[in-house]
């Protein structure tokens, strides 16, 4: 594919159905039957969107190409695990999620495009790290564009 024909742009509060649409395609990529997605999960997601959006400075950004959308991510203000106790200068965490492009226009360097224009969205509401939660197969994309593993650690206890 020709990247000049690429634009990624500001998403519109018009374009948060199809965000949940890529979100909701993310987990069935991810492999994640239906059964086990919520049958109202697009509207969870419309309704998750609308709220970050008045609390968490949300913003999505969307690649397109010949006026098709064909990729999406979403990002915002972390809200923590824990009481916000520690000032916004020494931890202002952006959180990362719903990084999705078509697959017939994947592994061309959009998402990578997407993630740097969330990154530096973050980057400009003072954020001191940026984090995500990577599918297996995108961990390289991430670790290209300097994301390493940290400290959480996880304990399952469902088979």
């Amino acid at each position: 594919m020709d990247l000049t024909a690429l634009t990624v742009r500001e998403g519109t509060p018009g374009e948060d159905g199809l965000i949940a649409q890529h979100f909701y395609a993310l987990w069935q990529d991810l492999g994640v039957p239906d059964s086990d997605l919520q049958p109202d999960s697009l509207t969870i997601c419309l309704e998750f969107i609308d709220q970050a959006r008045r609390s968490l400075r949300y913003q999505s950004f969307v690649a397109e190409i010949e006026g098709a959308i064909v990729g999406s991510v979403s990002g915002q203000i972390f809200s923590g695990l824990y009481p916000a106790v520690l000032a916004p200068h020494h931890r202002q965490y952006g959180y990362i999620w719903g990084v999705y492009v078509e697959p017939a226009h994947r592994r061309q360097g959009i998402a990578t495009q997407l993630t740097q224009r969330m990154v530096a969205y973050l980057t400009s509401l003072g954020c001191t790290k940026v984090v995500l939660n990577a599918a297996p197969g995108a961990r390289s994309l991430y670790e290209t564009l300097g994301f390493c593993d940290s400290n959480l650690m996880e304990l399952t206890l469902t088979a």
